[in-house]
């Protein structure tokens, strides 16, 4: 004991006799780290990665809150860069980028690629991973086991699935008491085209927008931290989003949700042709015309490669010195490849006068 005193006496010796001094030295004598992960929330800024406090926050201050699709490594680059507050790997990656009429066709494991590529991408937005068709209607077991893969293996924070069906709401309240946050989905609801008829409009009728507010009051109790409001009549989306305690995200839903959500290749007007033209939904309006511009710097690259005039001078960087030139065109010449050797001459010559 007599021990232990002398060397609590000795510390205390050591230390600066000021009361600041004398806690700042035994602080670093403490094996608990200064700042824990216990230390408590931090304040958030524009360069944090947004989270679900964050759109919390933005809900109750009525600030509107933007989302957009994206489905590879340059847009999530763009969607970052623009400060969008969440980036959904969205199914629709089966139509715009793969080509199908429909979003049934992908696959979970394509949609991982899809979200792994995104993912290294958006470094600040919510990033949400679909949940593609055929993934998560058979039971909870396999709702929540295609949830987990889409953020462990999708580099996700949380997952969206099309709501409707009770089979669905049932779904999505295993899934968030996994730990694992769900945004729902009403409406128009792609994956469902096979009951609904085709791409409709929903809650056109006194049935129906009950039941888009009634599904999504019931996604809500499910533990949804919001919900996506497709092609629905503005008041409907208005009844919807007033009803309930979490944010709403519009698409095709008039301006009365929470925030909005569009298709990045619908937004900029990524995709000219025909087929795209008529699929193109009434509601998206373009903010740009990229397909214009691609297929005018493609048929100028075809022209010049054509025309000879690409690649010049100014695109062929890499040189040669003169004694290595020489050198190399006795070598040609001694191996017998006259017509080779010829060839180099010229070109090094148009090179240095183009």
């Amino acid at each position: 004991m007599v021990f232990f005193r002398s060397i609590s006496r000795g510390i205390s010796s050591s230390l600066s006799k000021t009361r600041y001094g004398y806690y700042r030295k035994l602080r670093f004598l403490s094996n608990i780290p200064e700042n824990t992960v216990y230390g408590g929330p931090k304040p958030q800024n524009p360069n944090q990665r947004v989270t679900l406090m964050t759109l919390r926050q933005k809900y109750k201050k009525g600030e509107a809150i933007t989302m957009l699709t994206g489905y590879d490594y340059p847009s999530g680059v763009h969607i970052d860069m623009a400060g969008i507050d969440i980036c959904l790997v969205g199914d629709s990656a089966s139509m715009v980028v793969h080509g199908h009429d429909t979003t049934l066709p992908i696959t979970i494991d394509e949609m991982l690629v899809h979200c792994r590529a995104v993912a290294r991408g958006a470094k600040r937005p919510l990033l949400v991973g679909d949940l593609p068709f055929g993934t998560y209607e058979s039971s909870t077991k396999q709702a929540i086991d295609t949830a987990v893969r889409v953020l462990k293996e999708g580099g996700m924070d949380a997952i969206k699935l099309e709501g409707g069906a009770p089979s669905r709401i049932t779904a999505a309240k295993a899934i968030v008491e996994a730990g694992i946050a769900v945004i729902g989905h009403v409406g128009l609801t792609p994956q469902a085209i096979s009951v609904l008829g085709g791409f409709r409009p929903q809650g056109r009728n006194i049935d129906s927008a009950v039941k888009v507010v009634e599904t999504a009051m019931a996604l809500q109790e499910a533990g949804c931290f919001s919900v996506v409001l497709e092609c629905v009549p503005a008041p409907v989306a208005a009844a919807t989003t007033s009803a309930l305690k979490i944010p709403t995200i519009g698409i095709g839903a008039g301006p009365f949700c929470s925030g909005q959500v569009l298709v990045y290749h619908d937004l900029l007007g990524m995709m000219q042709h025909p087929h795209h033209a008529k699929v193109t939904p009434k509601f998206c309006k373009q903010f740009g015309q990229v397909g214009d511009v691609i297929n005018k710097a493609l048929l100028e690259y075809k022209e010049e490669v054509t025309n000879g005039s690409f690649p010049g001078s100014a695109h062929s960087p890499y040189k040669i010195g003169a004694a290595d030139m020489d050198g190399f065109l006795n070598e040609l010449q001694k191996l017998g490849f006259n017509d080779a050797a010829s060839a180099a001459a010229a070109a090094a010559e148009k090179i240095q006068t183009s």
